[in-house]
């Protein structure tokens, strides 16, 4: 796994990353803008399984509203955990909080998986109901929970982690990328 690490963190576009002051800050908030699309969206459809929030809509209308936006900004998401996966790949995949971010994704998608062999096979009899059945509530509950887990920990990754060695120059002053 360490030749496979050290092989990302050589790629051309992970230095490239890696040695700008304004690329890695950039593709961060792109995915912090991802992951608040992804919950956001996600919590829509987990407030309405619940009976929280968008009680008159029928269930499968707020899925069908929001599922588009949800897989475009996860994949949006991806795409930018990647690239910040290469600039630092060995810390990172050493990093437990990392790993654990990384489980509670594998266990959400594993929640989808268990809402889609359950409650949404009946959704025709519960579609206009208040809240879905108990296995629809059930995973809407453990949805909210790994999805705010799995921010918890994305966030501890950033406090845990550093970029390593880099060639950015750290004696710039605000006053210098200032236009004058």
């Amino acid at each position: 796994m360490s030749g496979v690490l050290a092989w990302l963190e050589a790629l051309p576009l992970a230095g490239r990353i890696r040695e700008s002051l304004y690329l890695f800050p950039f593709i961060e908030a792109f995915h912090v803008i991802g992951l608040t699309m992804v919950f956001g969206t996600i919590a829509i459809v987990d407030l309405r399984l619940l009976g929280i929030a968008s009680r008159r809509r029928p269930c499968s209308r707020v899925v069908l509203d929001t599922m588009r936006w949800t897989w475009a900004a996860f994949g949006l998401t991806v795409a930018t955990g990647v690239l910040m996966f290469i600039t630092n790949a060995d810390v990172y995949y050493h990093n437990l909080f990392f790993r654990l971010k990384m489980a509670m994704l594998a266990l959400g998608g594993l929640n989808v998986l268990m809402f889609e062999l359950t409650a949404k096979r009946s959704i025709q009899r519960w579609d206009n109901e208040r809240s879905a059945p108990a296995a629809g509530r059930t995973a809407a509950a453990v949805s909210l929970i790994l999805w705010i887990a799995v921010i918890f920990m994305g966030r501890w990754v950033g406090f845990t982690s550093t970029r390593g060695a880099s060639k950015v120059d750290t004696d710039i002053n605000i006053e210098d990328l200032l236009p004058k």
